[in-house]
């Protein structure tokens, strides 16, 4: 266990100016390497915007090294944090970083490559009705995203009354690209971000509405089409879909101030991606993309802008592997409602300062930790927890 006072860095006047739309200073872009490809963004700041530094001292701090393979995270209304592993359990800590209640009775999951359990997240009204949601990878003829839902017991051990909501389709022999993540909108309805699933083999349904493949999904806590989908009616289309055109989408939050959706998702080789989400709106994977083959060729006809797709807010080439999103909503002034991703590869958390729905400043943060970031969420007590795929839990609080 340590912890870690980071304060401000001065930078030379050279590099500061001042961004007015932000109020904050800007430097130099954070990425240094060269890009993978010669593609041009389609509008100014749309990638490599200028640094900013956070300015407030804060504590970096490893409160537990005993998570297995932790991948979604939520603040329980008493300030204890729910997480979740893949190999199918889930795990109560306190903020101290003590493991408090194990829980069992999971249906099973395909553990194995990237499937497993995934994302967690509680009912709205948890406090009355103890409900928990999670996302998995559900094992059968070719495995698939599914969504569960289960009441946890008076003794805060084990799942009651389980029940799958919703499965993806189709079903995939690959275990690759399940996405997910699970959010509640204002009316507690059920956003969950599906992945394309990896494969040349099946990618390609990103684009077809008969498949939930590489798509935003909303539905009902039953698990039905939200009345107000925009699919609903249109022939051969899945009714629970509200936005298509995903390859990865790990990230998934809701902006606290206005309750609009964001997601990110990973690129091939480069063309990582912020999204916000719109009803109806197609995003383009993978006839569009900002990123090309791992073989270096292009992604299909190497197109990054089509009429009819909607653009990223925001993108990265060489990838940072975006494992994890949120807006913060803690005690640091600063970092309010700026936008906090989990890099894998990348190995730190980025802070984007976000202004009328434009990116206007990056950082990177405790990119000396040489680790991947899993899942993120703000604490209770307003600090920001951060799990990795080593087993550790970070908490970064106000000093």
């Amino acid at each position: 266990m340590f912890s870690k006072i980071y304060k401000p860095l001065t930078l030379g006047v050279a590099l500061l100016s001042l961004n007015a739309s932000s109020m904050a200073q800007t430097g130099k872009p954070v990425e240094k390497n060269k890009a993978n490809s010669e593609y041009k963004p389609a509008f100014a700041g749309q990638t490599r915007i200028g640094s900013v530094k956070t300015k407030t001292p804060y504590t970096a701090k490893v409160i537990s090294t005993e998570l297995k393979g932790p991948w979604g995270m939520h603040a329980l209304p008493d300030g204890r944090l729910l997480i979740s592993s893949k190999p199918g359990t889930m795990q109560i800590l306190t903020t101290a970083g003590k493991i408090d209640k194990t829980i069992t009775g999971f249906p099973e999951v395909q553990f194995q490559g990237q499937g497993g359990l995934l994302d967690v997240n509680i009912d709205p009204d948890f406090t009355k009705n103890r409900m928990i949601y999670w996302t998995y990878a559900q094992p059968g003829e070719g495995a698939t995203l599914a969504v569960a839902k289960g009441k946890l017991s008076a003794d805060e051990t084990k799942l009651e009354n389980v029940s799958v909501i919703f499965e993806a389709s189709p079903r995939f022999k690959g275990a690759g690209q399940f996405g997910s993540r699970l959010v509640f909108d204002k009316q507690g309805n059920i956003f969950i971000s599906s992945g394309d699933r990896q494969s040349n083999d099946i990618r390609a349904k990103a684009q077809d509405l008969s498949a939930t493949t590489g798509k935003i999904i909303h539905i009902t806590k039953d698990g039905k089409p939200v009345a107000s989908n925009p699919f609903i009616g249109q022939a051969n289309a899945k009714p629970e879909i509200y936005a298509y055109g995903f390859r990865n989408p790990d990230g998934l939050s809701i902006n606290p101030v206005n309750g609009d959706l964001w997601e990110t998702e990973f690129g091939p080789r480069g063309g990582d991606e912020i999204n916000l989400i719109k009803p109806g709106g197609n995003y383009g994977w993978p006839y569009v993309t900002y990123g090309i083959e791992y073989s270096g060729e292009k992604v299909y006809d190497g197109i990054q802008q089509k009429e009819g797709t909607v653009q990223p807010v925001y993108y990265w080439d060489p990838v940072i592997s975006p494992g994890c999103m949120m807006f913060y909503t803690g005690n640091i002034a600063e970092w309010k409602n700026n936008l906090f991703v989990g890099a894998l590869s990348g190995q730190h958390i980025i802070r984007l300062v976000i202004k009328n729905n434009k990116v206007v400043g990056e950082e990177r943060l405790l990119s000396d930790k040489n680790e991947r970031w899993r899942c993120i969420a703000t604490g209770k007590d307003g600090a920001i927890y951060a799990a990795t795929d080593s087993g550790k839990l970070y908490k970064l609080a106000k000093q």
